[in-house]
């Protein structure tokens, strides 16, 4: 957590690296300000999407703990888990005269929609490969209604082989090559505690077959057939 300061945190009751940690945020806070500033000196704020998000969850490392500021929230995991707390971040998009102002959405996105959505915006969709699996969320970000993803599909391999997919209010996840599949509905349970899978093996076997068509073989990321022990 390399920080020029600790401030305004120095005097806190707090292990130095998440002091640290505090204080980086506080300064990335204040440095989207500063952009927001120069965006209105240059007349460019109501001609501008400003979209604020993450690459992942909170995790553990340079020496700070996501449990001590209860980063994950109610979610479970961290990064590099493909439950709900190591893929699921923040999103604000500000956008004047198109993005309601204090309006929120349920909509599940995830990056790969990006390219889709910059270049609608940008008037140019028709310049987007047909073969993505993103979609633009233009008439979402708007307050429109619009067709949802059919599931979205998360792979990891850094340590061993695991798949997740989420269809509608079902998240699947495997943890380690050929594992059982876990299942949980996160309209129920956000936090993924109740493993339903026993209960639904139509959606279990619907699962894998999402996860199966999904993944496409490469040998820049071949299936690590290792199951190691993981953190609960």
């Amino acid at each position: 957590m390399e920080i020029p300061s600790d401030a305004p945190y120095t005097a806190k009751d707090w292990p130095q690296q998440e002091k640290n940690k505090a204080a980086m945020i506080t300064r990335l806070d204040a440095t989207v300000g500063k952009v927001m500033s120069v965006l209105k000196e240059l007349n460019l704020e109501d001609n501008t999407l400003l979209i604020f998000t993450s690459d992942n969850g909170p995790h553990n490392e340079g020496g700070v703990k996501a449990s001590i500021f209860s980063s994950s929230g109610p979610l479970r995991g961290i990064k590099r888990d493909l439950y709900e707390g190591g893929i699921r971040i923040p999103m604000i998009a500000r956008w004047p005269g198109h993005i309601k102002p204090d309006s929120t959405t349920d909509f599940a996105t995830a990056f790969w929609d990006f390219l889709p959505t910059a270049a609608d915006v940008a008037g140019i969709a028709d310049k987007v490969p047909a073969h993505l699996d993103g979609m633009s969320i233009l008439p979402t970000l708007e307050g429109e209604a619009q067709k949802p993803h059919d599931y979205l599909y998360f792979e990891f391999h850094e340590r061993g082989f695991d798949q997740a997919v989420r269809f509608g209010d079902w998240k699947a996840v495997r943890v380690g090559f050929e594992q059982p599949i876990e299942l949980y509905n996160l309209k129920e349970d956000l936090g993924e505690k109740n493993n339903v899978a026993n209960e639904h093996p139509d959606l279990v076997k619907k699962a894998n077959e999402l996860m199966s068509a999904a993944r496409t073989d490469s040998d820049d990321f071949p299936i690590d057939k290792k199951v190691r022990p993981r953190a609960k």
